[in-house]
């Protein structure tokens, strides 16, 4: 046995401790975006693979038997290559993903959208002070429409190029608290809270915040899984998907 994790998150972090606590060979792949990202427990690989055929070809010759997919929930070209890539080499392929926010109270009163630029949309109508939290690498649907906006935009990594002189950027990197989300929309006064559904605790303090505030939110949609693709929302799931 010998397990490929896609991974990058948290749940990634907690599935490879888990299986290298069982004493199951794991490796587990970044995708290198962020330069110094927190390792997961066992053997860890960087970079890309060369799309499905290329992590087809790597799950044959590394003697990997099951891939378990622990990406973000919005990774879905990663998602799409897995998939595709373990069917190609006959290896069990399962989705770990959190589950979303839609369960929780508050979120009938949120603006739900499916795409980035919708929510560009809807938050213009929402508020002048948006408070952008929905990734760098969906920076190129809000520069230009809102380059002379007055935009507080987080992300993890400093971005590539110098943002419009309007906006204000932070860096940091959850878990986050309550109270420091209330103290961050309070000093730069946002009025409308932009994310998408990434589901979990981890950066969930902003919509606790926003909800305390009064301030709207708008999210994105999280994407499905491809077709035929078992997808679990815990640990315990995940784990039974490669030891029984």
């Amino acid at each position: 046995m010998r397990v490929l994790i896609l991974g990058g998150t948290a749940e990634a972090r907690g599935l490879a401790a888990a299986l290298v606590d069982l004493g199951v060979p794991v490796i587990s792949t970044l995708a290198g975006r962020v330069q110094n990202p927190r390792l997961p427990a066992g053997e860890v690989r960087i970079g890309g693979f060369g799309g499905s055929k290329g992590l087809a070809a790597f799950l044959q010759t590394d003697g990997i038997t099951h891939v378990i997919d622990a990406t973000h929930p919005f990774a879905q070209t990663m998602t799409r290559h897995g998939a595709d890539a373990s069917d190609a080499a006959g290896v069990p392929f399962v989705r770990y993903a959190r589950p979303g926010w839609r369960a929780r109270p508050d979120s009938a009163s949120w603006t739900w959208v499916r795409s980035y630029d919708e929510a560009r949309t809807a938050a213009q109508e929402l508020g002048s002070q948006p408070f952008l939290t929905t990734g760098r690498q969906t920076l190129p649907h809000f520069l230009e429409p809102w380059a002379s906006r007055s935009v507080l935009v987080r992300v993890v990594e400093p971005l590539s190029s110098t943002p419009p002189t309007a906006w204000r950027v932070l860096l940091d990197r959850g878990p986050y608290s309550v109270d420091g989300e209330l103290a961050v929309m309070r000093q730069h006064e946002v009025d409308v809270l932009l994310t998408k559904d990434s589901g979990g605790s981890y950066t969930s303090a902003k919509l606790d915040a926003a909800a305390s505030l009064g301030v709207p939110v708008v999210v994105v949609g999280r994407p499905e899984a491809p077709a035929g693709v078992l997808e679990v929302p815990t640990l315990h799931e995940a784990l039974s998907a490669v030891v029984g």
